[in-house]
Order: structure tokens, then C-alpha cells, then sequence
């Protein structure tokens, strides 16, 4: 394949994968509604991660919000919880109502708490508190009937009715849930992607999501395909080019720009890819995914150090070449390895862990493998064979050799 008609090829695959991101996500976003067993509201509106959504009544004339919010348990001894940041979209902040278990009576409850920043450092236990906003009314149903329980999966309806700054309609919602409740202080929740992005602004009046949350949903999922695609695959794909196509002579010297183009294809799409992860990095104060950027941060060096090396590369005659080449196998080798490895990480900080698409992505790594597996074991045999063909000239040469010294001194006796 030749770089030129290379690239516009791995742009339509990246084109067409962008598309089913986004058909799945929509496929698999919660349904929102405005009807409740007590209660009818205007306005409705799936939220981004957890299955979750939302549905309000907005009175302009008092300022008033009736707000439910449905979620769902991850485990009986959990708690799911939402809340309004009056200040910024973030966790920190958060006038939170909570709703798990009494430990004591063993019926739902919902409490009151306030998220400062030592609940984030994990320096006390959450502790309920009266909240310094105007919270009218408060409650947390769960869906089953009388008989409903929590367990895992369990669906439940947080009410809340809030006085609000007169004219000031933007909302930042803030909901996430957790495994276990320590009395009656919430434990710290999941570290997944979902988890930490669980906030949204919202302006109660016009329905609709600020254009913020939109924006970087649609870098993440642009981030992720980029990243999967080139350091994840095109990567690979270069390298194997290289390593099993250089010595096949009905190839010729094709194997050199198909690994070039490939190679080049891949650094600029995980170039793309790296940018935006750091852009998405300063759009997401807080949200700090520890292993998965220093993979990224040391993938990306690595790759720009090849890329470099082009530029220094000995000639075949000169004597520093052997040590090119073994610097360029080296650092070659190590950022494939980075970026499938910081792939896998991927998808794990973005919770599609279980996902099609983590399976998907195996099942290309897996393909590869066994390619790699085959070429190699048909390398050895052809070198056993070169080598057995080798020996075998040689010990032709030999035993030609020998007779015809005997011959010669026969003659001469």
C-alpha cells in the first residue's frame, strides 16, 4: 500500500467509527419522562453516564424548581445521590441530597449533605448537614411497589422542590452513587470516567444543555477512536510491516514505504489524538486520570523520538548504522507496547471496560497476534531452510573439493 493512498483510507475507516460511537451512545441512553406515580412535569432530559435522568417543573414567577431525578443502585448497601453546585460544574461544592438505607430501620432515606473539599482529599467522613440553599421539600422513592428493596440495579426517584436566584436560570446538576454507606456517612464512589463526569449545566427554563457538556462528549469519543486507531493499531500493523515484508524479495522495496506511510499515518492521528487529551485535560479541572496520561505523555515521546530519528538516519556504509538500528527496534518496540497497553487503560477510565467496542478492539489486537505468530513461525522455517540448503552447499563444496585432491595426487604417484 502505498502512504499517499494509505491516509485518506484510514480517514474513512476513523470517519465511519466516529458514526457508530455516536449511534451507540444515543442507542444506549437512558429514556427520560415527565410522568410520575405522584407527580407531572414539564420537561424532561436523559443525562450523559449512569443510566440516569432527569425531569422538572420551572415557575418563573417564584423562582421555584420541582426537580426528580432517577438513578439506580449499584449495590444494596450503596447510596445514589444529586445535587446543585451553585458555583461551578464540579463535584466540590455540591448541595447534595443522598439517598441509601437506614442502617437502623432498614428503609429508604435521603439526607442533606454539603461536598467541600475535604470530602475530596478523604480527610473526614461525610457527615449530613442542613443545606445553605433554599431547599423547600425533599424525598426518595424507589420503584417496585411497597415490596420494592434495593439491591443492585435498583431504581429509585430523588424529589427535590429548590428556591432559586430570581433570573438566574443556569443549573449545574451534579449526581453519581456508590457502593456502601459507613452509618450514615456515604463512602467515596467509582473512579471511572462515568463517574467523575457525572455533572451537566442546565438552564431550567429553555431545556437545554449547556454547549460545554456536548462539546467535550464529542472530543472524548474523537479522542478515544484516534487514539485506538493509531497508537493501538496503525502502530502494531507498521512494525509487523516492517519486521516480516523487508526480507521478502517479491515484495521488493514497497515494504519500506508501506511501513513508512503506515508509521507516519499512525504518529500524526495519535499526535491528533494526544492534543486533544491534554485540551480535554484543561476543560476537566479535578478529573485526573493518573496512569492512563503518563502512558499517553510517555507513548507520545517515544513516538516523537522516532519520528526524529528519520531525520538521523546513517547511511547503510556508515558504521554508527547497526547502532541505529538497534535504538530504532528498541524505542519502536517499547511505544507499541505503551500504546496498546494505554488503549486497554482507555477504555477502562471511560467505563466501556465490558463494552462491544473493548471486544472489538481485542479482537483486532488478537488478529494481529496471530498474524505476527504465523509470519513468524514461517520466518524460522524459511531460515531453517536457507540454513539447511546452506549447510548443504557448503558440504557439497567440501566433498567436491576433497575428490578432487585425491584425483590429483593419484596422478601424481
Amino acid at each position: 500500500m502505498h502512504p499517499k493512498t494509505s491516509i485518506p483510507f484510514f480517514f474513512l475507516i476513523f470517519h465511519n467509527f466516529i458514526w457508530f460511537l455516536t449511534f451507540f451512545q444515543r442507542a444506549n441512553a437512558a429514556h427520560c419522562t415527565t410522568s410520575t406515580s405522584d407527580r407531572t412535569y414539564q420537561k424532561c432530559m436523559s443525562l450523559p453516564t449512569q443510566q440516569a435522568s432527569i425531569a422538572w417543573t420551572y415557575y418563573p414567577h417564584n423562582a421555584t424548581l420541582d426537580l426528580a431525578f432517577f438513578g439506580s443502585f449499584i449495590s444494596p448497601s450503596g447510596w445514589v445521590g444529586c445535587g446543585i453546585n451553585p458555583t461551578s460544574p464540579e463535584m466540590t461544592g455540591t448541595r447534595a441530597l443522598i439517598a441509601f438505607s437506614d442502617p437502623n430501620s432498614g428503609q429508604l432515606v435521603v439526607l442533606t449533605y454539603i461536598l467541600d473539599p475535604t470530602v475530596k482529599l478523604q480527610r473526614s467522613p461525610l457527615l449530613s448537614r442542613p443545606l445553605d440553599i433554599h431547599l423547600l421539600s425533599s424525598s426518595a422513592t424507589l420503584y417496585g411497589g411497597r415490596m420494592a428493596s434495593i439491591h443492585d440495579g435498583a431504581s429509585v426517584e430523588i424529589f427535590a422542590s429548590f428556591k432559586l436566584v430570581p433570573n438566574r436560570t443556569k443549573v449545574n446538576l451534579v449526581w453519581n452513587r456508590g457502593l456502601y454507606v459507613q452509618g450514615y456517612s456515604p463512602a467515596i464512589h467509582p473512579t471511572s470516567v462515568n463517574d467523575l463526569s457525572s455533572v451537566t449545566t442546565l438552564n431550567v427554563l429553555s431545556g437545554a444543555a449547556a454547549s460545554g457538556d456536548n462539546r467535550i462528549k464529542t472530543m472524548k469519543a474523537i479522542h478515544g477512536v484516534l487514539n485506538a486507531l493509531s497508537w493501538g493499531f496503525l502502530l502494531p500493523v507498521g512494525a509487523l510491516t516492517a519486521r516480516y515484508f523487508r526480507h521478502m524479495q517479491a515484495v521488493g522495496v514497497m515494504w519500506f514505504y508501506a511501513h513508512t506511510g503506515i508509521q507516519l499515518s499512525a504518529f500524526v492521528l495519535g499526535a491528533a489524538g494526544f492534543g486533544i487529551g491534554v485540551q480535554l485535560g484543561k476543560m476537566s479541572p479535578g478529573v485526573v486520570y493518573g496512569l492512563h496520561r503518563k502512558l499517553g505523555i510517555a507513548a507520545f515521546s517515544l513516538g516523537s523520538l522516532q519520528t526524529l530519528a528519520l531525520f538521523f538516519r546513517p547511511k547503510t556504509t556508515n558504521k554508527f548504522r547497526k547502532y541505529w538500528k538497534s535504538y530504532h527496534h528498541f524505542v519502536g518496540y517499547g511505544c507499541v507496547v505503551l500504546g496498546v497497553v494505554n488503549v486497554l487503560q482507555g477504555f477502562e477510565v471511560m467505563g466501556m471496560s465490558r463494552s462491544y467496542w473493548k471486544l472489538a478492539y481485542c479482537l483486532a489486537v488478537s488478529s494481529a497476534v496471530g498474524a505476527s505468530i504465523a509470519l513468524e513461525v514461517n520466518s524460522w522455517v524459511m531460515f531453517c531452510r536457507k540454513a539447511k540448503e546452506e549447510k548443504m552447499r557448503r558440504e557439497g563444496m567440501v566433498s567436491s573439493y576433497e575428490k578432487g585432491s585425491s584425483t590429483g595426487s593419484h596422478h601424481r604417484i
